[in-house]
């Protein structure tokens, strides 16, 4: 498989798709493409909803790309690259549309964000999740906003220290971050499409209105995601989480 976004339309659905040969991890083209194509889908009337999934039948987001992280050499390098989470969840937090993700998968990092930052999450009863960033030397810290507004600051405080460890997709359900577990990919793809259409039947300005509620006190996440974004940059040039990388 190579790495690709699209989107398309099915009546007033939109999807969002994203894969990626590395665990449908995402590099900063990856990040780029997907905040761009959903620009489009939000700014297209005909798309009442939007639905965010990844190929195929493993994990659904392996988080951010390791191998491009690798490569950062200097502070810049490394908060643009850090950046392209802020990015994508800051254009995710500004839809005047819901969006559903569906999680077929395992989550991990970044990915863990991305879900968060998604108002209504629907996943396979498979699909655990870990914060495995304080294992390589660096921290949650530009999804930190999205996942404790999810889950609260106790739990996300717990997700991150345990960084070695998968949570259950039965302890996401009950913390928060996933709304619904599915039994099958059959019974997860039939949940997605009815609440989508669900959803999409209402009216837009309703549905606008009361997205807008849901994610009132969060305007200042434009200035302090970039600022965490930064955070994270300067410990993924540490020589301890260079040395931690190499190994992977």
């Amino acid at each position: 498989m190579e790495a690709y976004v699209k989107h398309f339309k099915k009546d007033a659905i939109g999807f969002l798709e994203f894969g990626h040969p590395a665990g449908n991890s995402l590099p900063s083209e990856l990040l780029r493409e997907l905040e761009q194509q959903l620009g489009l889908l939000s700014a297209d009337s005909s798309v009442h909803v939007i639905v965010l999934q990844s190929a195929g039948s493993r994990a659904f987001c392996g988080g951010a790309s390791l191998s491009e992280m690798k490569e950062l050499k200097n502070l810049e390098e490394a908060t643009a690259f850090f950046m392209g989470f802020a990015q994508l969840i800051n254009r995710i937090r500004s839809l005047d549309k819901f969006i559903i993700v569906r999680v077929h998968g395992k989550v991990v990092g970044g990915g863990v964000g991305l879900v968060a930052a998604c108002d209504y999450a629907v996943a396979l009863d498979s699909a655990s999740v870990k914060l495995s960033e304080l294992s390589i030397g660096i921290g949650p810290y530009v999804i930190e906003p999205a996942v404790s507004r999810k889950i609260g600051t106790t739990h996300f405080g717990l997700l991150s220290l345990d960084a070695h460890q998968w949570k259950s997709a039965s302890w996401a359900y009950q913390k928060g971050l996933y709304s619904q577990i599915c039994s099958s990919e059959a019974d997860l793809n039939q949940t997605v499409e009815d609440i989508a259409q669900r959803l999409a039947g209402y009216p837009q300005q309703a549905n606008a209105t009361l997205r807008k509620l849901h994610w009132k006190d969060t305007a200042d996440w434009e200035i302090l995601l970039p600022k965490n974004a930064e955070i994270t940059a300067k410990l993924a040039l540490e020589k301890a989480t260079k040395d931690i990388l190499k190994k992977l």
